[in-house]
């Protein structure tokens, strides 16, 4: 999806800066067999009736699987005039870069 901001796993750094909120799209199951921590849950199918619950004020950083799901996530979003990108190659690269996931239930925004 051409025209998308997005920014590789190296570019997000850990802890997440002030400002920074990490939102991840992919289905329930997914979430709960990994996530990255301290990111937010809310799945592509119910992200229109939940914007509400996105700050308005942070850069969102939208994640799923391998970038599919989150691009058309973050072109929703900046169509509502957030300030979005994606996360390059979701969380296949996230894991490929030795970054920690956790499993479980979690919070879910």
């Amino acid at each position: 999806m051409s025209g998308i901001p997005s920014i590789t796993v190296d570019e997000l750094p850990v802890p997440f800066p002030e400002g920074v909120t990490v939102v991840d799209v992919r289905e329930p199951i997914e979430w709960q067999q990994a996530h990255v921590p301290g990111s937010v849950h809310v799945p592509l199918g119910q992200f229109a009736e939940r914007l509400g619950e996105l700050p308005t004020d942070d850069r969102i950083v939208v994640v799923c699987a391998v970038g599919a799901r989150s691009a058309r996530a973050v072109e929703f979003l900046l169509q509502h005039g957030h300030d979005a990108v994606n996360l390059d190659g979701g969380l296949v690269e996230w894991q490929a870069a030795g970054r920690e996931l956790v499993a479980g239930d979690g919070p879910t925004g």
